[in-house]
């Protein structure tokens, strides 16, 4: 038996035998992929430059070399930063890095590269701000008497343990920084590298002063790799939430984001297999698609996913009052609507049963110190 293959302008044809067949459209996909290993797959313009570079009409993408990645010092002179945002539970967090090299298609930090002239897609992911000084600069405003002690975040925007933290180490001096002061700290990360700092994370543990969400949205090993292409595999963490657990710092899951019609059907499973590695707590968080990210998404969707995209998408505008995104305060994290709800009592029915509590524990200040004899200590 024979099978012929003819690829049409708006579908595919197969001919087996004397039968035909024909995929409509929306289930192929002809789009250039992504560079292997990012989420995006190009440069969207920057929504503050006026000048744009367009392709030639000849322009083949498939020939273009794969990005690599580049570093580039941040000269920032502060590194604790604030906000007053009535949905976020802390008031201040350390960001070693700007742009994330895990690439995720759905990051909403994504358009927060734009202020720096790079763009939201590749750029994001690829172009990477590392805060050199950030060490230095956090030993110097914890010693300072306008401090005061207050639980610290970090990765509240990118990824403190993405992949070149393992080079260059910044999280960890930070960590010994807040050890240190016995300053608490709460980390937030999909990567496995963070068990590096076991001794550390112990140390603070020990005066109550850290806690630990891992992020998992799905256990599916294949979807992950493509939504989060360089961010450690599903299993990875939740060897980390056990490694955690076990050495007694405290560590809770953040099933985020929830993205519905994809991975929402997951959740009891992922918080199921989070509560047999140890974990004490869960929390989650709707897909969010603020500014730049809505277009990076649907690219990734076109790409990877065009069987489902008009679902998917359907789906996150019923949440989202019609919309793609919604940024009022209250309901940006949730979203509304019957499908919003038909999350949330899921999520909750599978945390009552598998016992797992709404947060983590309360974090203390009572343990907070300045070394003596430190030059930084004076305030300048």
């Amino acid at each position: 038996m024979s099978v012929s293959v003819f690829l049409g302008a708006s579908c595919l044809s197969f001919v087996v035998g004397d039968s035909s067949f024909i995929l409509p459209d929306c289930f192929v996909n002809t789009q250039p992929p992504s560079p292997r290993g990012r989420g995006a797959a190009a440069n969207l313009p920057n929504r503050f430059e006026q000048l744009r570079m367009e392709p030639d009409a000849d322009w083949d993408p498939a020939q273009d070399p794969a990005p690599s990645t580049r570093f580039y010092r941040d000269l920032s002179q502060t590194i604790i930063s604030y906000n007053n945002s009535p949905d976020i539970p802390f008031n201040a967090g350390i960001n070693p890095y700007r742009g994330c090299e895990h690439g995720c298609a759905y990051c909403y930090a994504r358009p927060t590269h734009e202020y720096l002239g790079f763009s939201a897609g590749l750029d994001f992911e690829s172009r990477i701000m590392v805060k050199e000084q950030a060490p230095d600069l956090l030993r110097h405003e914890l010693s300072s008497r306008k401090w005061q002690p207050q639980e610290l975040a970090m990765s509240g925007v990118t990824d403190c343990y993405q992949p070149i933290e393992r080079r260059l180490q910044l999280t960890r001096r930070c960590l010994a920084v807040l050890a240190e002061f016995r300053n608490p700290v709460t980390i937030i990360t999909k990567n496995y590298l963070v068990t590096r700092d076991l001794d550390l994370l112990r140390e603070l543990a020990a005066h109550r002063a850290v806690q630990v969400h891992l992020s998992i949205n799905s256990l599916n090993s294949d979807l992950a790799r493509k939504l989060e292409p360089r961010a450690s595999a599903p299993r990875q963490r939740l060897a980390a939430v056990e490694a955690l657990s076990q050495a007694g710092v405290p560590v809770g899951v953040l099933v985020a984001p929830v993205i519905p019609a994809l991975n929402d059907q997951e959740i009891p499973a992922v918080l199921a297999a989070a509560k047999k590695a140890g974990a004490g707590w869960a929390g989650t968080e709707l897909l969010r698609l603020p500014l730049t990210v809505a277009p990076v998404f649907e690219k990734w969707l076109t790409q990877t996913l065009p069987e489902k995209k008009e679902k998917i998408l359907a789906r996150i505008r019923a949440i989202r009052g019609g919309k793609l995104n919604d940024s009022r305060f209250g309901s940006r994290m949730s979203g509304e609507g019957i499908f919003a709800e038909q999350i949330s009592q899921l999520f909750n029915v599978a945390c009552r049963k598998v016992g797992l509590a709404e947060h983590g524990p309360e974090l203390s200040t009572a343990a907070f110190r300045r070394p003596q004899g430190s030059q930084l200590a004076l305030d300048l």
